[in-house]
């Protein structure tokens, strides 16, 4: 792979890392033997930054400039963040009630997709032995908001966007980066 710098990380769609190149997994490198990627990276994604340093470690993140901008939270190189799943709690969540809705009158529909709770056609027989409609889809009532329980079960939902899972690799070998 011509003309690259030291330090330089790549998408590559193979399943390996071409010569002079390694996958950026978060690897330990010995210092000695890559002192001049070291110069580069230092310690800043790992290792003791005596013996040894880690490369970038891109499986399963997303790459991110470091930084900060208007209105953005700061961000160093190197730092790790976010999940791929999150558990949303109550404070979460804007402040909102649901108020149960059915029909005051015999319903018209046997079918509860799409309808609201009505009156029975039949008293005193219990829904399962006739063929009453119990449902309708227009609301006339507001039911007490004790009719409903909470729902859910502080379970994490999939946090992540729609992605391609690529290989990322930084070059070991090349020219050295001027500063600029």
């Amino acid at each position: 792979m011509a003309d690259a710098y030291v330090g330089e990380i790549r998408i590559f769609a193979g399943n390996f890392a071409p010569r002079g190149w390694a996958l950026c997994n978060g690897q330990l490198l010995n210092v000695s033997q890559n002192t001049v990627l070291f110069s580069i990276l230092g310690a800043q994604y790992g290792g003791d930054g005596r013996t040894n340093f880690a490369l970038p470690n891109l499986m399963g993140s997303a790459p991110m400039h470091q930084g900060a901008g208007p209105g953005l939270t700061p961000r160093t190189v190197g730092q790790q963040i976010g999940a791929t799943t999150e558990t949303l709690t109550t404070q979460q969540i804007p402040n909102h009630n649901h108020i149960p809705q059915a029909v005051d009158a015999v319903g018209n529909s046997k079918s509860p997709v799409g309808n609201l709770w009505s009156q029975s056609q039949k008293q005193g027989i219990p829904p399962h032995q006739t063929q009453t409609k119990l449902y309708d889809a227009t609301p006339t009532v507001q039911m007490s908001p004790l009719a409903l329980s909470v729902a859910g079960g502080s379970q994490p939902h999939n946090n992540m966007q729609p992605f391609i899972a690529q290989n990322f690799i930084i070059c070991l070998e090349g020219e050295y980066p001027p500063r600029g």
